[in-house]
């Protein structure tokens, strides 16, 4: 018995079966591996998409970012002011007072005491103005690439609950690769163009008020707007401050010398002013009163070769409504037209009806697509009546591009004006 379990065994230890190892196919495991990774690849590139296309969505829905708020400038009023105010009855005229110098009252401490107060106003509202740099790149003529950078004065104007609003010149920020602010208190920071304005060569600046210290932002000062419509504004004592004479910070003394210079430009008249103050033909900044308020915008661009140094201004009233569009980041929209109001005398002695005057018509506009002529009155944009040109102008500031409205002029058929009606689309200034 142990014999033949013996022969089995042996018979069994003979025809076991030896197994092999398979032999290794380098081609096909490159190939698995190529393909596992490609498809690593593509999961983890689609996911990458995924998670862009849904991360804003989803952090929108949970953390909902709060909009701008919409800047609303206080546009002048109608309240007449105790010197503005001319009296119907004429009163005698006081007599004249000599007043003699003692030698308690040392002539040159008033001087020196008037300069202070002066320079006391200046020094308040100097914390709404901050120094604005655009930064481009250039290369010179042995292709040495270096930094081009132009600072302009900037008017804080308010803010939206996420930005700092600036005013500044557009020439100096139009075509930078970088926009810097340096604020008043010294925090230099980065900004962008929410919008320009082509007739007034103004642009307003946002800077992101996240990342400001409470200091800093509390050192920010909105500037006052005042009103340059008043009849008593020639011969006012103002100070100009910013840079009228090209640097930063520099400050001038005179008054108001003239006033009345219209400047006419695409949908928009604005008036200029000047002054005694003999500063740089690349002045910047603003004019105020010695109550502190903005009275104007230095705009050396339009005087005339004989007083190119002599600081003039924009008036501030008639660009607030422009102020308050760039604020809110809007472009300028056009209908194409010079014009000028209709004269009382123009209207009651030639029959002219009131309304915006066209004087002139830019070449390829919305106004002469529409077929708008010199010569016609503007009366109606819509369901609002024109009286004015400043009527139109203020109906444009408002208006959004490629939105048709209908316009209804009156144009002048022999001795008599028949009304028209047209459709416009008014589009975005180029």
């Amino acid at each position: 018995m142990s014999e033949d379990k013996n022969i089995s065994s042996a018979e069994f230890n003979n025809i076991q079966e030896r197994v092999k190892q398979r032999p290794l196919n380098r081609k096909k495991l490159l190939r698995r591996t190529v393909i596992t990774a490609s498809m690593a690849v593509i999961f983890g590139v689609l996911a990458c998409i995924t998670f862009l296309v849904l991360e804003p969505v989803f952090t929108n829905i949970l953390h909902p970012e709060e909009e701008p708020e919409v800047v609303e400038i206080p546009m002048d009023t109608d309240e007449i002011l105790p010197e503005d105010m001319i009296l119907e009855e004429e009163t005698p005229e006081p007599p004249i007072q000599i007043i003699e110098r003692t030698n308690d009252v040392d002539p040159m401490t008033v001087y020196r005491d008037q300069y202070t107060d002066l320079y006391s106003v200046a020094s308040t509202v100097q914390k709404s103005m901050v120094k604005v740099m655009g930064v481009s790149s250039d290369v010179d003529w042995f292709d040495n690439s270096y930094e081009n950078k132009n600072t302009t004065a900037g008017l804080y104007i308010t803010d939206n609950g996420k930005e700092l609003l600036i005013l500044c010149r557009s020439d100096v920020v139009r075509n930078a690769e970088k926009i810097t602010v340096t604020l008043n208190d010294s925090t230099v920071v980065e900004g962008n163009i929410k919008a320009s304005d082509v007739n007034t060569g103004l642009s307003v600046i946002g800077v992101p008020m996240e990342g400001l210290s409470d200091e800093t932002k509390g050192s920010m000062v909105p500037a006052t707007l005042g009103n340059s419509r008043v009849a008593s504004i020639l011969a006012t004592p103002v100070i100009a401050i910013g840079r009228p004479y090209g640097a930063s910070d520099s400050i001038g003394y005179g008054m108001i010398t003239s006033k009345g210079n219209v400047v006419n430009l695409t949908d928009q008249n604005y008036e200029m002013f000047t002054t005694d103050i003999y500063g740089s033909s690349d002045a910047t900044g603003i004019i105020i009163s010695l109550r502190g308020e903005v009275l104007g915008i230095i705009d050396q661009s339009h005087n005339s070769n004989d007083m190119r140094n002599l600081i003039s201004a924009i008036g501030i009233s008639d660009i607030k409504k422009t102020i308050e569009r760039m604020s809110n980041g809007r472009p300028r929209v056009y209908l194409g037209i010079n014009g000028i109001d209709v004269t009382e005398d123009a209207s009651n002695i030639s029959g002219v009806p009131k309304g915006a005057y066209v004087t002139g018509i830019v070449m390829d506009s919305p106004a002469m697509n529409a077929g708008i002529q010199s010569g016609d009155v503007i009366v109606r944009m819509g369901n609002t009546d024109i009286d004015s040109f400043s009527d139109f102008t203020e109906i444009i500031e408002r208006s959004e591009p490629s939105v048709t409205t209908q316009i209804s002029i009156m144009r002048q058929s022999g001795n008599e004006y028949r009304e028209i009606g047209l459709d416009v689309t008014l589009e975005e200034m180029p």
